[in-house]
Parts: structure tokens; sequence; C-alpha cells
């Protein structure tokens, strides 16, 4: 299983300079692990910076991946 964080989607959106480094976690949902969180903060984010149907757009592509609670017992048993 893998956990992308909030900075990394951002950076996957953005087709940035390190999109490329997590497209192959990002794009293998079946192994995907999204924390609840992560979905606040891209789309705060993408909202302010391009508007609620990019937001959207965003949280969509991120639902694709299982949606989980993170908490600190999950955060260490996956270490």
């Amino acid at each position: 299983m893998n956990i992308v964080d909030s900075s990394s989607w951002l950076e996957y959106f953005a087709d940035g300079p390190n999109a490329e480094f997590f497209a192959s976690t990002v794009e293998n949902t079946a192994t995907l692990l999204v924390p609840a969180i992560c979905l606040f903060e891209v789309f705060k984010r993408v909202l302010q910076q391009r508007g609620e149907n990019d937001a959207l757009q965003a949280v969509a592509i991120m639902a694709q991946g299982e949606i989980i609670e993170l908490d600190m017992r999950l955060a260490l048993d996956l270490c």
C-alpha cells in the first residue's frame, strides 16, 4: 500500500518538476491509500488557486484510491 501526502498530490496536479516521480504511485489506485485530511488540504489549495471545478476534479481523482482516516496507530503500522 502507498500513501501520497498533500504536497505530492499538489505537485502531481500542477505537473511540477517532480510530478513524474509521483505519477506511478498516484496512478496505481489499487494500492493507493488517501488520508481524508489530504482531501481537505488539496481541495482547499486547488480551490484558492484554480477554482471550485478544478478542486472537485482533483478530489475525484484522489477518491479513486481508498480513503482512510489516518490516525497515529495506522500511521505507525504503515512504516
